[in-house]
């Protein structure tokens, strides 16, 4: 078996976001679907950046976002996702690097621009994005890099990434290195459209190549078509090893087998921006099962990553979750 180097590599889309603040009356008159995620294309974005209100450009991406928790939680990480080779790929390969994370992948030449995400947050902190997936989706089985799989403790792989066959064989080729080496694999779903739009792919993925789930109670009840929280969460305990389920102000819950972890939300003095509360709360969770901890030690590091995430605008955290978690008395090791 290789040396184990790093705790977490994340797979997913390597995207650059823009968030700005916005009114209900914002979106409506542009036609933003509030609270969800939108694809569009480069024209539409071009269109949606110029109305926007002046905002922040920060590297993001929903596993890149995760792979920036694990760093400043202390974890080893690294990321594997397609910018093109443009102004806006160098900012995301910099940003990410300085924050910790190992990322190397070549840059895609002759296409589409690197991609964005048009964050619009309103006053009840509800973020609505609309994203040009751009170069990103162009990730392949190329892409997958087998000797940092093989050293990554977990294997974590964003839904978002699903669009594209190509992507989904990456998907499937990287999960099949995972267990050849040894090692462990996990999902998110991302988003309720992503599973609806992918859901036959998703069940086949989680029942055959994936040891983590991870969700909200959304997409949670989207997988498994049905509005009944508990059904949704006995069928996952029955298809998955680990299932770790976010469900907003009410805190997570985590199965395994016979074992239910219900871990309460951390609390927060005001909720500024909800971006990224899913994407910090599995970096969290899933340093806590690189490292063995018990399911409540894991989703306590999730619930207190997320919690500092939603307190300010971004989906990066401003101060070090590990110094924070140290304050809090998780453990993290």
């Amino acid at each position: 078996m290789a040396d184990l180097r790093y705790d977490i590599l994340g797979v997913g889309n390597a995207i650059v976001d823009v968030i700005a603040p916005c009114d209900d009356a914002f979106l409506t008159d542009n036609g933003i679907e509030k609270g969800g995620m939108t694809l569009i294309d480069e024209g539409r974005a071009r269109d949606l950046y110029s109305k926007m209100a002046p905002g922040r450009e920060v590297s993001g991406g929903s596993a890149a976002n995760t792979l920036a928790g694990v760093a400043s939680l202390g974890g080893h990480g690294a990321y594997v996702g397609k910018v093109a080779d443009d102004a806006l790929g160098e900012i995301f390969t910099h940003d990410l690097n300085a924050a910790g994370v190992d990322y190397a992948t070549l840059p895609l030449k002759f296409g589409p621009a690197t991609a964005r995400c048009l964050i619009n947050v309103t006053p009840d902190a509800q973020r609505s994005m609309c994203t040009f997936l751009g170069a990103s989706v162009f990730f392949s089985e190329d892409d997958v890099d087998a000797e940092k799989i093989a050293a990554a403790n977990i294997t974590f792989m964003e839904g978002y990434l699903f669009d594209r066959d190509d992507a989904k064989r990456a998907f499937v080729r990287a999960a099949e290195l995972a267990e050849a080496a040894g090692r462990r694999t996990a999902l998110t779903l991302s988003d309720t459209f992503c599973v609806d739009r992918h859901r036959s792919s998703f069940r086949h993925l989680v029942r055959n190549h994936i040891d983590i789930l991870m969700a909200n109670e959304a997409e949670l009840k989207s997988l498994f078509e049905t509005e009944d929280f508990n059904e949704a969460l006995s069928r996952a305990r029955a298809e998955t090893k680990v299932t770790a389920v976010t469900r907003s102000e009410k805190g997570a819950v985590i199965v395994r087998g016979d074992e239910t972890a219900e871990v309460p939300a951390d609390k927060v003095e005001k909720v500024v921006d909800t971006t990224g509360a899913g994407d910090l709360f599995a970096a969290g969770f899933l340093l806590g099962m690189a490292r063995d901890l018990p399911l409540a030690d894991c989703g306590r590091l999730g619930v207190i990553a997320a919690g500092e995430v939603i307190s300010h605008f971004g989906a990066r955290p401003e101060t070090s979750l590990a110094d924070l978690a140290g304050r809090k008395n998780a453990r993290l090791s």
